[in-house]
């Protein structure tokens, strides 16, 4: 019972830290777009604002979308850890803890993301069912049971 708890809550975090991700990641595509979130990176000092803007965009939508399906969980995680890591350092630290402009949601969200990636997905993720697919190819049907 407890290691059923344990996967249901961690694909809960990853389910909420996927939806999350898939927002912000289509804010920046759609409501701000590739070139307002690179005119922010760029006031913000990050290098070669246009490439971080595509690349953080990309790794928030499809790694969201990734952690709600449960699918390539550790690495769309990692990935997402990486870019809270940047948005920590570049943006929020100057500013403090506090929000709005600290860095206290973007370290919650780099905090989950390793989490993840540590964990792996957890229950209702694709991940479980490619894995199962993954031992099926390797080493063929479960055998029948001998009958006698």
């Amino acid at each position: 019972m407890e290691r059923t708890n344990r996967s249901v809550g961690i694909a809960v975090l990853r389910i909420m830290v996927g939806v999350v991700f898939l927002t912000h990641g289509l804010q920046k595509l759609l409501v701000f777009g590739i070139p307002g979130t690179a005119g922010f990176f760029a006031h913000a000092g990050l290098p070669m604002p246009m490439v971080s803007a595509v690349l953080s965009t990309a790794a928030e939508t499809l790694g969201g979308l990734a952690l709600i399906l449960g699918l390539f969980t550790r690495p769309a995680a990692a990935v997402l850890a990486f870019n809270m890591a940047v948005a920590v350092c570049a943006v929020h630290l100057k500013n403090g803890f506090f929000l709005p402009t600290g860095f206290e949601y973007a370290l919650t969200m780099l905090a989950a993301n390793v989490a993840l990636a540590l964990t792996g997905a957890g229950a209702f993720a694709l991940d479980n069912v490619v894995h199962a697919g993954l031992g099926h190819w390797r080493h063929g049907p479960t055998p029948a049971p001998l009958r006698g």
